[in-house]
């Protein structure tokens, strides 16, 4: 490249008081230091445009809209920056320091802008010290189709921070889906997929995930409305990956992928199940009743069904919850004890006898 690109970070926000300096932070603590950081507050009723305005002597700009979901604050995020490079990060999520420089890094002479870069990704709760990475198949360079195949097939993701997008890349996808109130991340990124020549999978750096439970985003509990967006979300991820290869191996990946998510839908929502049930016909397949798990399937013959699938999802989801806890009092316990070090020893520096 004959000279830096401007990167634009993108930080949708609603209700994030509690954790968006945090994020913001990260976003200026990049190495890369032609950068703008956009932060959106798509109406909230907290401290969130406040917190973000803070940050405003340091270069962030910052818009407040009425409240629209976020794939309306990313849009208009977009609409406002400049950059060459787009990286999106939501509100509570961390950058490696390094992210984006060591991604620009990895681009070639002579390289498309279509290619596509991604990182690894690891998720936590408070400390980011204690995040894991675990790779998966998507942790590779791998050309559209075989990207949609692995992840509809396996049932695995790549969390959205980790994509560093090209301006042209972005033009080509379109806009994030205003409509979608779940997987809003995943119809948008299989759409940037299609307009690419590939990703580049660049380790050494990466993303933190905050995995923030039953407040998430991405959390469907009871709701209609996220259940509608998904199955729309997944009609449309069939679509674009029978767009790029007809074959018996595509047809394996989508009846996989509409299994995988079957026990969302299946039986509590006969209506979308049905729908799930006429796709996997539409491919020559047939869909399996979801199976418990060996530790909670003695739950089913005594209370039912719909028993044994809460406890299947709603233990594990207690447990994290109990994690989450313990975390948070840690990172409030490591937080005293760095201004307590810093009342003692003032300056960067402990002072030596």
């Amino acid at each position: 490249m004959t000279s830096k690109p401007l990167v634009s970070i993108l930080i949708p926000a609603y209700n994030a008081e509690a954790l968006l300096k945090f994020t913001i932070q990260s976003a200026l603590a990049q190495t890369w230091t032609r950068k703008e950081i956009i932060v959106v507050d798509d109406g909230s009723t907290d401290q969130t445009a406040k917190v973000a305005r803070s940050f405003a002597s340091q270069g962030v700009i910052v818009n407040s809209t009425p409240n629209r979901g976020l794939s309306a604050a990313v849009n208009h995020a977009y609409r406002l920056c400049q950059g060459d490079y787009i990286q999106e990060l939501d509100s509570d999520d961390l950058l490696a320091p390094d992210k984006i420089e060591v991604q620009l890094a990895a681009l070639r002479p002579g390289d498309s802008r279509r290619i596509l870069l991604s990182s690894p990704w690891a998720p936590f709760f408070y400390r980011a010290s204690s995040a894991n990475f675990v790779r998966n198949s998507l942790w590779q360079d791998l050309s559209p189709v075989e990207w949609l195949l692995r992840k509809m097939r396996e049932g695995i993701h790549m969390q959205n921070a980790t994509w560093l997008v090209s301006r042209e890349l972005a033009e080509a996808a379109g806009p994030w889906d205003e409509t979608l109130r779940y997987d809003q991340d995943g119809e948008y990124f299989a759409r940037v997929l299609l307009a690419s020549e590939g990703t580049r999978f660049v380790p050494g750096t990466g993303v933190f995930y905050r995995a923030s439970g039953t407040s998430s985003i991405s959390y469907i509990g009871r709701s209609k409305q996220k259940r509608e967006s998904l199955l729309r979300s997944m009609k449309l991820h069939i679509k674009y990956l029978r767009s790029l290869e007809e074959s018996e191996r595509v047809r394996e990946a989508c009846l996989a992928y509409i299994q995988i998510w079957y026990g969302v839908f299946y039986p509590g929502w006969p209506e979308y199940a049905k729908q799930l049930e006429a796709m996997a016909a539409q491919l020559q397949g047939k869909l399996n009743p979801p199976t418990l798990r060996w530790k909670y399937a003695w739950i089913q013959p005594i209370f039912g069904w719909e028993a044994a699938k809460w406890a299947q999802v709603g233990l594990p989801q207690l447990k994290a919850y109990c994690w989450r806890q313990w975390d948070k009092a840690m990172f409030k316990l490591d937080a005293r004890r760095t201004v307590a070090s810093r009342a003692t020893y003032p300056g960067s520096t402990r002072q030596r006898g």
